[in-house]
């Protein structure tokens, strides 16, 4: 990832989504080249010269002050998140090597074994899957053994399945909305931590057109709780809230959990996911198996 590269391709992208009138511009009779607003119209709403700004899509950032990135984030209505990852890309940390796999730590484990009831994992920021408990993965990858995370070189990473693994992807009622999200974050995620995530990056470029569809649209959105639409292939529909907690590592591990509407089918529907009904559970493969 050339974060460099990306901050320009990321005020062009916000750039061409917004229309001269939108900022009350009236376009001239001649005919634009572009859609969205051109560089010196930016440059003028935001205060700024058509020279200094010009700089910024070239991926030349040194000396931008606050003011400047401020009124640019202004001028082209970036949210909260995408403010943010301008301001990211346009200082960015120092490079550092990869981090290395990390592994759950054995009170982690402990944790989401202590919640039986309750579909949870951890992950790291790439979003390799290190550990989960059995409601967790027989919410999530019935179809894989449970064993997985256990190896780094075996690990399932939530991204990678959301675009190339069927029945990860099957589990989504909404893709489209999921997959915009999962970008979303992981452009925010890389912005930090390019390095780590490059090799991810480049594997689903290459492997699947609509991951590089949606990655060249520069979302960018944080993403820590909300519900998740399912439909698992035992349990049926369901409708979930997730948490994510962010625990104190250094390669930036988070705990989700997942959970239902007391009283609600989807509720129930863990309760037998997790074996807490006293009927069943759901077995590495994904089929339902005698509980005892």
């Amino acid at each position: 990832m050339d974060v460099p590269s990306d901050l320009g391709e990321f005020l062009k992208s916000r750039r061409a989504a917004l229309r001269p009138e939108e900022v009350g511009l009236t376009p001239l009779p001649t005919r634009r080249r572009v859609s969205g607003l051109r560089r010196e119209e930016l440059a003028m709403l935001s205060g700024v010269s058509v020279t200094h700004y010009t700089r910024l899509e070239q991926g030349r950032a040194a000396g931008a002050s606050d003011s400047v990135l401020t009124a640019i984030a202004r001028t082209l209505r970036l949210t909260d998140d995408e403010t943010a990852h301008l301001r990211a890309l346009a200082r960015p940390s120092r490079r550092t090597a990869p981090s290395r796999p990390g592994h759950a730590s054995a009170s982690i484990r402990q944790l989401l074994s202590a919640m039986p009831g309750v579909p949870a994992l951890a992950l790291d920021r790439r979003n390799d899957i290190l550990a989960w408990n059995t409601p967790g993965h027989a919410l999530l990858a019935p179809h894989l053994p449970t064993t997985l995370p256990d190896t780094p070189a075996t690990r399932p990473n939530l991204t990678r399945m959301l675009f190339l693994d069927p029945d990860y992807r099957a589990l989504h009622r909404d893709w489209p909305t999921e997959a915009t999200l999962a970008v979303a974050s992981l452009r925010q995620t890389a912005a930090h931590h390019p390095d780590d995530l490059i090799d991810l990056i480049g594997q689903l470029t290459i492997q699947s057109p609509e991951f590089t569809t949606l990655w060249n649209r520069h979302p960018v959105r944080t993403c820590t709780s909300g519900v998740k639409h399912l439909h698992h292939p035992t349990a049926g529909p369901l409708d979930l809230t997730f948490e994510t907690l962010t625990l104190p590592t250094p390669s930036g591990q988070r705990l989700i959990t997942y959970t239902a509407e007391a009283g609600s089918g989807s509720e129930r529907a863990l309760r037998m996911l997790g074996g807490l009904d006293g009927s069943c559970a759901v077995s590495g493969s994904g089929s339902l198996a005698a509980w005892s």
